[in-house]
C-alpha cells in the first residue's frame, strides 16, 4: 500500500475536531443563554456539518491509500457490531460500547478510532431511538476517544511492552477509565451552560474561568460523577476480560487485508 502521508484526512479530522470544540464550548462566551435550550437550535445544523466531513474523511483515505475498500468493509462491519453494543444499556448509560472502538483504535490508528466511535454512535441512535440535540455531540465525544488512541502507540513504545501482553491491556484498561470519566464530563457541558441559576454549582454568565471551573467540578462530583465511575468501571472490566482475544483478532485482520496504519510504518522507519 502506498505509505503516501493522508494530509487531506487529517485536516478533515482536525476541522470537524475545531467544529466540535466551538460547539462544546461557545455557550460559555454568550452573556446571556436561553434556559432549557440545550443546543435544540444548533444542533441539526452541526449535525448537517459532521455526516459530509466524516464522508470525506474516508474518501481522503481511499484517496490517498491509507484505506482500501476492504478496510472500509471493516469498518462498516466494526461500526454495526459496536452500534449493536449499544444495545445493553444499564448503568453508565450502555457499558458495553466504548472498550471496542478503544481496541480497534489502538491496533487500526486514531482516524479509523475516530471514524468508527463517530459512526457507530450515529447508527446505535438510530437502533435504540436515541436521536435528539445531544446526538452530534456524542458523536464527537466518542470520535474523539477513539482518536485520541493514537496517543497509545508511543505511549506503548515508550513503555516497551510486548505485543499481545499484559502490559497492553492494562494501559488499554486504564485508558478506558479515564475516558469514561472524561466522556460523561465533556457531554454535561451541552446542557450545563443552559441551567444558569443562582446555585453555587450552577454556570452564570460572566464567570471567570477559575470560578466557572470550581462551579462545574462541584457540579461534576454531586451528579454525574457515580455514573461515570460506574462506565469507567465497566470499561476496565470488558478490557481485560476481552481485551487480549480481540486485540489477537484485529491484528489478524489487519495482516489479512493487508494494511498498513502510518502508526505501524513510522515504528518500523
Amino acid at each position: 500500500m502506498s505509505r503516501a502521508t493522508p494530509f487531506a484526512s487529517r485536516i478533515l479530522v482536525g476541522v470537524t475536531s475545531l467544529i466540535g470544540l466551538v460547539a462544546f464550548f461557545y455557550p460559555f462566551f454568550l452573556s446571556e443563554v436561553q434556559a432549557g435550550d440545550n443546543h435544540a437550535a444548533d444542533a441539526p445544523l452541526i449535525m448537517l456539518l459532521l455526516g459530509p466531513l466524516l464522508l470525506g474523511i474516508i474518501l481522503a483515505d481511499l484517496n490517498s491509500h491509507a484505506m482500501n475498500s476492504r478496510v472500509v468493509a471493516a469498518l462498516g462491519m466494526l461500526v454495526a457490531i459496536n452500534a449493536v453494543l449499544r444495545l445493553p444499556a444499564g448503568p453508565g448509560d450502555s457499558p458495553t460500547f466504548f472498550f471496542l472502538v478503544i481496541l480497534a483504535g489502538f491496533v487500526y490508528g486514531g482516524r479509523f478510532g475516530f471514524l468508527l466511535g463517530s459512526l457507530s454512535l450515529a447508527v446505535s441512535a438510530l437502533l435504540v431511538a436515541g436521536i435528539g440535540p445531544w446526538m452530534p455531540f456524542q458523536m464527537l465525544a466518542m470520535g474523539w476517544l477513539g482518536l485520541s488512541t493514537a496517543l497509545l502507540q508511543p505511549i506503548k513504545r515508550w513503555l516497551k511492552l510486548a505485543d499481545a501482553g499484559w502490559g497492553e491491556v492494562v494501559l488499554l484498561a486504564i485508558f478506558g477509565w479515564v475516558w469514561g470519566l472524561l466522556f460523561g464530563g465533556l457531554m454535561n457541558l451541552t446542557f450545563w451552560p443552559f441551567s444558569a441559576g443562582e446555585s453555587a454549582i450552577s454556570w452564570q454568565p460572566g464567570l471567570g474561568f477559575g470560578p466557572t471551573v470550581e462551579r462545574y467540578w462541584a457540579f461534576y462530583l454531586l451528579t454525574s460523577l457515580g455514573w461515570d465511575a460506574t462506565r469507567a468501571f465497566f470499561n476496565v472490566l470488558l478490557i481485560m476480560a476481552f481485551g487480549k482475544p480481540i486485540l489477537a483478532v484485529l491484528r489478524r485482520f489487519q495482516l489479512r487485508l493487508n494494511w498498513q496504519t502510518q502508526e505501524s510504518i513510522e515504528q518500523r522507519t
